[in-house]
């Protein structure tokens, strides 16, 4: 680590420390109260941090401007020195002793400000990483992580602050990450780079393409009893691996034809084959074919050894990350029920990008846990949420996504059309579902936007040719 790192990490280091500290003291009404205080105590406040730590303000002529909010000094690197740091500990190390948590919440308010140039290099030394882990040294002793946070241009800027009383509220540069929220979860992050989508910024759109693929299943259900508990598992047809392939292979060449940034495929419909196969597909393209594949292709799930696994993989054909399943499914039968034969790793990947915010998969059971979807959504402030699917159905889908709504989180669902069993042919009106916030102005029907099944789904004169796309626009 560079003395630059170096640095960067000591006062990472102790804004975590500072906000373990708040949260750790205060009660929820703490939080209520701080979004209300007089500008009277913030003057006061802003004074204090102005008269220790005069750097993180802009020279101002004008004595009465001093210590205002909109006179927040962007740090550089050179400004981190032992008389930065010395000043900054001293006065937490008083506000502490003194009880000021409203002091205490300022100096930390500033520092997301002061911080927000640094945070965006970082981020770019961020997408050179395979992963990245938190900014922050001291997340086991703090509770605290904490990370560059990429704006969403959907996402309201005081998200949530009327409904969750949380320190994060009040922060727009730095994602903070609470260990108690997360649990024993294990978080890893994924900051893409710029090239991943380099026309949203300026289209402010993000074209998503879905398809459920074909209706037909390629495998088998085995059933069977280990340790007095019922579970299935999926045992696969080989002899279909080449067709299968061939035919997802074709989806997403389709969708690079309609310049989409995203295609989804549903849960279990891949292979132990598929991963390699369309790999080996992109990088055999040159480079202009290459750039106008989908930036991030979401590959159909398969189940094996006890895993049940998505793929993502970028237009280069290099995997991102693979994302297991964490929650089974449970098969009810009879008076019994069969469950799902896989087992957690605890891993959830998350996805950063300028304009898009942050990203991940639930698949399928994850995303109706609801339990743990709202932990990561609210762990990570997630702005959108992709979710592949074999469901009999959309109706508990559908009851979810108002609650990704209600935190500015869009959802993408895809189910499988080779999900369908007869007599539930209600369930299956729309074999999919972007849900996503819009403008108040706009028309309350673009809010969720279904995708139709074909009747050849219920007959069995399924063409394999259905593929759906959406946009999702900044608002």
């Amino acid at each position: 680590m560079t003395g630059n790192e170096k640095r960067e990490t000591r006062i990472y280091n102790i804004i975590a420390e500072v906000c373990s500290f708040i949260i750790g003291s205060c009660e929820e009404s703490f939080f209520v109260k701080f979004s209300c205080v007089s500008y009277g105590e913030m003057q006061r406040i802003y004074g204090i941090i102005h008269e220790r730590i005069s750097i993180l303000f802009e020279p101002e002529s004008n004595e009465t401007d001093k210590g205002k909010m909109n006179s927040i000094r962007h740090l550089k690197r050179v400004d981190l020195d032992n008389v930065f740091f010395d000043n900054v500990e001293k006065l937490s190390v008083e506000l502490k002793s003194s009880g000021d948590y409203f002091a205490l919440m300022g100096l930390v308010q500033v520092f997301d400000e002061a911080l927000e140039e640094l945070l965006k290099d970082k981020i770019s030394e961020l997408q050179k990483n395979d992963f990245s882990v938190v900014l922050n040294t001291n997340r086991e002793s703090t509770g605290i992580g904490l990370l560059p946070r990429c704006s969403c241009m959907w996402e309201r800027k005081h998200r949530l602050a009327h409904s969750y009383n949380r320190m994060d509220c009040f922060l727009f540069n730095i994602l903070l990450i609470e260990n108690s929220i997360l649990g024993d979860l294990i978080d890893k992050h994924f900051f893409l780079k710029n090239d991943s989508f380099p026309d949203l910024l300026s289209k402010r759109k993000l074209k998503i393409a879905t398809t459920p693929l074909r209706v037909d299943r390629h495998f088998a259900f085995e059933r069977f009893e280990e340790k007095s508990i019922l579970y299935f598992r999926v045992v696969y047809d080989r002899n279909k691996f080449d067709e299968d392939n061939n035919l997802i292979w074709d989806k997403i060449i389709a969708a690079s034809k309609n310049d989409c940034d995203i295609i989804l495929f549903p849960e279990l419909l891949g292979n132990p084959q598929t991963v390699s196969f369309v790999c080996d597909k992109l990088k055999a393209l040159s480079n202009g074919e290459r750039q106008r594949m989908p930036s991030m292709i979401i590959l159909p799930s398969f189940s094996e050894n006890k895993r049940n696994t998505v793929a993502i993989v970028d237009r280069e054909g290099n995997v991102i990350c693979s994302q297991f399943k964490q929650n089974p499914f449970r098969d009810p039968k009879g008076n019994s029920g069969y469950l799902e034969d896989i087992t957690s790793n605890k891993v959830v990947n998350i996805f950063h990008f300028e304009g898009i915010g942050r990203i991940t998969i639930l698949i399928c059971k994850d995303f109706l846990t609801t339990k743990y979807m709202e932990q990561l959504m609210r762990c990570f402030k997630l702005t959108l949420i992709i979710v592949p699917s074999f469901s009999t159905g959309s109706y508990d889908f559908r009851r979810s996504f108002d609650l990704c709504a209600h935190d500015d989180c869009n959802v993408v669902w895809i189910n499988a059309c080779a999900a369908f069993e007869e007599g539930k042919e209600e369930n299956f009106k729309y074999i999919g579902y972007v849900r996503k916030r819009v403008s108040r102005t706009d028309d309350e029907a673009q809010r969720l936007c279904g995708m139709p099944i074909c009747e050849g789904a219920f007959t069995g004169g399924c063409r394999q040719d259905c593929l759906f796309y959406d946009t999702i626009q900044g608002v």
